[in-house]
């Protein structure tokens, strides 16, 4: 069973993770699907702006992305009105401080350093998500 299907599972929130290491993405999904959320990949920034258009209710978005970072691919979902509300968590070995700003200013809402705890992501997924 692929943990990204969402066979077998009572799924709550749909959880866009774009993300390009195919470890970490393991990890992401692992670790939302023990949340209850259906969890649909993107590997690039450009798949990011495409697969926001289904309107997940989170995306997680790594910085350092292939055909289009996440600064500037959270940018362009913040720039179109059908996305713009949709909460985003950038999740990023950019750990200097003035990075945590960059992902800000780029559209994000909120930033967890790699490598991070699954409580740590499940504390930001559930503020953002609002849970």
């Amino acid at each position: 069973m692929n943990p990204s299907d969402g066979a077998g599972y009572n799924l709550k929130k749909r959880i866009l993770v774009v993300e390009d290491h195919p470890d970490l993405l393991e990890i992401f999904q692992v670790g939302l699907v023990s949340l209850g959320c259906n969890v649909k990949v993107a590997k690039s920034g450009v798949e990011a702006i495409e697969a926001s258009l289904e309107l997940p209710d989170l995306i997680i978005i790594d910085i350092a992305l292939p055909k289009m970072n996440g600064l500037e691919a959270a940018s362009r979902i913040r720039q179109n009105s059908k996305t713009t509300d949709i909460p985003i968590l950038a999740a990023t070995a950019w750990v200097m401080p003035e990075n945590r700003g960059q992902c800000l200013a780029s559209g994000c809402d909120d930033y967890i350093a790699k490598p991070f705890t699954m409580r740590e992501l499940e504390t930001a997924v559930k503020r953002l998500l609002k849970e």
